[in-house]
């Protein structure tokens, strides 16, 4: 016989976007913003494991373009630096 007193458990292994409390705790526990944590869902399901991979990748990724400037300045750099060599 079931117990009318307990509630069962959420499934961590899943995230329940349809459960307001549990979509707010996986915000906090990720880091990450609803809207992030939605598309992230939308991209891989709903696994937690596949959507913090994800939330990690976006993360790194933005890492990336942060650290490394677009092809353009890096070539206008290099040729900053060449014409300063010369100039010299």
């Amino acid at each position: 016989m079931e117990s009318l007193t307990k509630r069962e458990q959420p499934d961590r292994s899943k995230i329940n976007v349809h459960q307001p409390d549990e979509l707010k705790g996986w915000t906090r526990a990720l880091n990450v913003t609803r809207e992030e944590l939605l598309a992230a869902v939308d991209k891989v399901g709903d696994s937690a494991a596949a959507v913090r991979k994800e939330l990690e990748r976006r993360a790194a990724r933005q890492q990336a373009s942060k650290r490394d400037p677009p092809p353009i300045a890096r070539e206008r750099h290099a040729i900053k630096r060449r014409f300063c060599r010369m100039v010299q």
